[in-house]
């Protein structure tokens, strides 16, 4: 039955309705003329997180064989009913199905988009002007650990040079917005050099940015409507509820009422509360 409408999350994909095995691939000029042939046939049927090419067994005639991931379950559909038993790119056919077997485990680790990969498929849905991201502070954190942690820093030699950065994501045409939050932090040698430091610190910035837009995008979903019109929501935090026997190990954060500060005077507040509880709690 047609999908009328698809959910899209920032997560990688996992799901054997969004995977694509297709075999029966004949050699070309070299593997990567091969992958490129692979990507542009599919691609032309919606948004990919990869394409996987892989040579045939040696007991199995020369060839190749491809594992292809979508995002959407739609998209995956199409391109499977659209491709199976067709040359597309050569002269003999195409074997395309989904995916029949998944390990349970996949489906309880969901990794969340690195920030390169949110990027790509925000514009995929909305354009280039669809969106736009505002960092809301970037903070050198690395005093904040000193002060809570004066016992545990005596024991240790050397210093750590931590990060935070709060982003915002703003979907001006559907009146969305939401937050991420990235700490990044590397151990620096007390008489290291000032221009590594300056390197370091560069890093760091960029992985505390690179980690809050990943966190932001995980709250995000994408309505995808048979029609290809696109609505936009983000889900707040929940208040999860867990058994006092299953709390080990988890990182508990106190909830925040954006309403009750003015932002630009408390995002430091905010995200010193927010890396004390990560430490604390670490």
């Amino acid at each position: 039955m047609e999908i009328q409408a698809d959910i899209i999350n920032f997560k990688v994909p996992v799901e054997n309705n969004k995977t694509l095995f297709v075999w029966n691939i004949l050699p070309g000029p070299s593997e990567v003329w091969v992958y490129e042939s692979v990507y542009a046939a599919f691609s032309h049927f919606g948004a990919l997180f990869s394409v996987r090419i892989c040579p045939n067994a040696a007991v199995v005639h020369p060839g190749y064989y491809a594992i292809v991931k979508f995002y959407s379950a739609a998209h995956a559909g199409r391109a499977q009913e659209a491709t199976n038993n067709t040359g597309v790119f050569q002269e003999a056919p195409l074997k395309v199905r989904l995916c029949t077997q998944q390990n349970p485990g996949f489906l309880q680790n969901v990794r969340p988009l690195s920030s390169t990969k949110c990027y790509d498929l925000a514009n995929y849905y909305l354009g280039f002007n669809g969106w736009s991201l505002h960092i809301v502070t970037m903070k050198d954190i690395s005093q904040l650990d000193e002060k809570e942690n004066l016992s545990l820093l005596e024991e240790v030699q050397t210093p750590t040079l931590k990060y935070g950065c709060i982003v915002e994501l703003i979907f001006t045409e559907y009146q969305v917005r939401c937050r991420g939050y990235g700490v990044a932090q590397e151990f620096v040698e007390k008489d290291a050099d000032p221009l590594e430091k300056i390197t370091k610190r560069a890093k760091l910035q960029k992985w505390a940015k690179e980690r809050a837009v990943a966190d932001a995008f995980q709250r995000v979903l994408l309505v995808v409507l048979g029609n290809g019109k696109v609505a936009v929501e983000c889900r707040p935090d929940p208040d999860a509820i867990v058994p006092d026997d299953e709390t080990n190990g988890i990182i508990q954060v106190a909830d925040i009422s954006w309403s009750e500060f003015d932002p630009e005077d408390d995002d430091d507040e905010l995200l010193a509360d927010i890396t004390l509880n990560l430490t604390s709690e670490s």
